[in-house]
């Protein structure tokens, strides 16, 4: 016996990974349900060799059905998750609307699993942010090794993490710069994002940080420990899949690069691709598609005791948002509901 699984906001960038994701994963799934607005009803959309038509999130009824994925903003979150909750059906959100709730568990499967339990609170789990993800379940393993005691993070996030509006505006923006008379001035971003870097993701706070880089601190405490100081730098740059992290550890006890090297190889979810040579590193463009968080670049740092620094590569699309969250819910089914 499976499970009666709905995707909410299946026509988006990552509903669409949800559904992928679900069939590529052979999930338990007795009947699936994709779910969006009004004005998407009755769009087909791809699940396995099947193809599903979109329902209307407004008249749904989540009595009877087991868990939802939930890929929309946190102002339609706020709307229909206490809904589906408050009818037996569990969440797995992947807004930001309950993660830095302390009743609600915020999971990255490879890192703090047991933490699944706490779901029994408002029947919701929180998906974290697509550049905390990668960057937990890289430092968890050498966190349980040496103990990390800071962590300074610059990201390299790609326009699929705002959205296909992001995508287009890039994809536009880049053509219009070569036909005299197709310029596309700035919508999605706040500057141009065709051949540059905008170091500003989400709103500005009173300290001068972004609320993205706020997240990464945040959430990393949650989930990996409340202890480690965190400081980011949240930088979109013109790709259209995958987020890149440059990572520098520091830790309470001398960890050399070679064991690094090989705890990150053993670690679940992690590909290590690290040769000092020509091409000897992942770059996004061959990130997209995969499971991975693939890390690059291991290398001690010589201006602090105990220092590492790292490259970490990942598809924000899958690890970063839908993967996780479909992980979460196997979890979910393996320790807690156990129907599959």
């Amino acid at each position: 016996m499976g499970y009666r699984v709905v995707v909410v906001g299946a026509t988006g960038n990552v509903g669409r990974e949800m559904l992928n994701i679900l069939a590529e994963r052979e999930f338990p799934v007795d009947e699936i349900a994709a779910l969006a607005s009004r004005k998407s009803m009755g769009t087909e959309i791809s699940f396995g060799d099947k193809t599903v038509k979109t329902k209307d999130l407004d008249n749904f009824d989540f009595t009877g059905w087991d868990i939802a994925l939930f890929a929309v903003g946190s102002e339609a979150t706020k709307i229909y998750a206490p809904k589906a909750a408050a009818s037996g059906c569990v969440v797995i959100d992947n807004s930001s609307l309950y993660r830095y709730d302390p009743a609600v568990p915020l999971i990255v499967p490879e890192v703090n699993a047991d933490a699944i339990e706490g779901y029994k609170n408002k029947m919701i789990i929180a998906n974290p942010n697509c550049s905390t993800a990668q960057m937990v379940v890289a430092l968890k393993p050498l966190h349980d090794r040496a103990r990390i005691k800071r962590v300074v993070v610059s990201t390299y996030q790609s326009v699929s993490g705002a959205g296909k509006e992001g995508i287009d505006e890039l994809w536009d923006q880049t053509k219009g710069l070569y036909v005299p008379g197709q310029e596309v001035a700035p919508s999605k971003f706040t500057k141009q994002i065709a051949f540059n870097v905008i170091p500003h993701i989400d709103v500005f706070l009173d300290d001068g940080s972004t609320k993205e880089e706020w997240k990464m601190v945040a959430e990393t405490k949650k989930i990996l420990d409340k202890s480690i100081k965190v400081t980011a730098t949240c930088v979109r740059v013109p790709v259209f899949v995958g987020h890149s992290e440059s990572i520098n550890i520091e830790f309470e006890d001398f960890l050399d690069e070679h064991e690094a090297r090989d705890i990150l190889r053993e670690a679940p979810g992690v590909m290590v691709i690290d040769k000092r040579e020509n091409g000897g590193y992942i770059t996004p463009v061959e990130c997209v598609g995969d499971y991975a968080t693939y890390i690059s670049r291991i290398r001690q740092d010589s201006t602090v005791d105990n220092g590492i620094n790292l490259w970490c590569v990942s598809d924000n699309l899958r690890k970063g948002a839908a993967l996780n969250a479909v992980q979460i819910a196997e979890v979910l089914g393996n320790r807690c509901l156990k129907k599959g």
